[in-house]
């Protein structure tokens, strides 16, 4: 039980802003509160926005009201962060039912604008309890984003909801407490976090039934990542040793998720997944070499003139051979923007989802892949693999 001089403090802090989170319990539908002081129609009053699962809910409140709000709230919670011009102020509740309060002085006075425009709202919220997060130095230990990785913390983000598109469809068929459940390959996980991030979405925020299997070629690697599955007590997250080239998953897939394998290693992340008819597949490619190396163009020589174009142009016909191959395959397949290409060159995401697609485009995007060839004459992974295997 938290004290209502707690409550007190809060309200005469006067915050500009709080965040109520860590629900007690699972049952709880509003996963998170958060109050932000706008000035609504010429009036200064508290905005109320309470997060479940899949939606949003507004309301606003006058500043005489905040802490009979707060009390009602932050019963059901175990953990409140709140910042006015003059103080940051934490509250937290053990598993024991100890309070934890700590409220100190704010170095530099922070600005906050009270008008009513619509801030983003990310799936990663700040105040959500995230131990991949906060050990990448995303999050700092009272789920804040930390300044200087602010830019990492919105890639995350924009990585999450370009599957969060696609789960929407099919989330409540693997609710947990169902029989069924979502399998998952991520090809080349590496220490980057991603996976355990991927997890703690798929279980935590979207409450579904998940399996994750994570690749790498390093056994030093593999031996972290099962350890810190363990300590957060991801129980069906593991990590083997494998190549991409040739790895043996006899279990169903449902997706395959493939992050800047090097040069054809994402051919050979596309092939498997294919090939295990994986309903969705998620690939930021990295590191297209092949074609730039044998390419050689019929008539359009200007592309190969200068080596900086030639290296560009060999990147992003790879990627619309990929593109169209999966397409030729019954994917419905984009080309997304992953991140700012002020933040890296290497900012495109292959999204495929099997899907019913006519003859007729198929084979239109097949005749496009063979046309390039004719042009460039250039020699491609994804589609010797598929036209060797008769796919295409």
């Amino acid at each position: 039980m938290i004290d209502k001089e707690y409550i007190d403090q809060i309200v005469e802090a006067q915050p500009l802003r709080i965040v109520v989170s860590c629900p007690k319990s699972k049952e709880n539908e509003i996963l998170k509160v958060k109050y932000s002081l706008k000035s609504i129609s010429g009036k200064v009053e508290y905005q109320i926005e309470k997060f479940t699962k899949k939606q949003v809910f507004h309301e606003n409140i006058g500043e005489d009201s905040l802490g009979q709000s707060l009390e009602e709230v932050i019963k059901d919670y175990k953990q409140l962060s709140a910042e006015s011009n003059d103080y940051s102020i934490d509250l937290r509740l053990s598993k024991k039912g100890k309070v934890f309060f700590s409220k100190k002085s704010q170095k530099n006075q922070i600005k906050i604008n009270t008008s009513h425009n619509k801030k983003k709202n990310y799936i990663l919220e700040e105040g959500m309890d995230i131990p991949a997060l906060k050990d990448l130095g995303v999050f700092t230990k009272d789920g804040k984003v930390v300044n200087s990785r602010y830019d990492k913390y919105k890639q995350i983000n924009r990585f999450v909801e370009l599957i969060d598109h696609e789960i929407k469809n099919i989330s409540e068929d693997y609710q947990k407490g169902s029989d069924k459940c979502l399998h998952i390959l991520d090809f080349g996980c590496g220490k980057s976090y991603l996976t355990f991030v991927l997890y703690y979405y798929f279980t935590e925020i979207k409450n579904m039934n998940v399996k994750i299997t994570g690749l790498d070629l390093k056994k030093d690697v593999i031996d972290y990542c099962n350890d810190v599955a363990e300590k957060y007590g991801y129980d069906q997250l593991r990590f083997e040793l494998g190549d991409i080239n040739g790895y043996k998953y006899e279990n169903k897939v449902d997706m395959v998720i493939t992050l800047h394998a090097c040069d054809t290693a994402t051919d050979y992340a596309i092939y498997n997944a294919i090939k295990w008819k994986a309903k969705m597949i998620f690939s930021v490619p990295c590191c297209q070499h092949e074609i730039n190396a044998s390419i050689r163009p019929s008539s359009l020589n200007i592309i190969s003139r200068y080596g900086i174009i030639q290296e560009r142009v060999s990147a992003l016909l790879t990627d619309s051979v990929r593109a169209n191959i999966l397409e030729a395959l019954g994917y419905k397949t984009q080309l997304l923007e992953f991140i700012d290409i002020a933040h890296s060159p290497k900012n495109l995401l292959i999204r495929a989802v099997k899907t019913n697609i006519s003859q007729e485009k198929k084979a239109k995007s097949l005749s496009e892949v063979e046309a390039l060839r004719s042009e460039f004459n250039f020699d491609q992974t994804l589609y010797k693999l598929c036209k060797d295997d008769q796919l295409i």
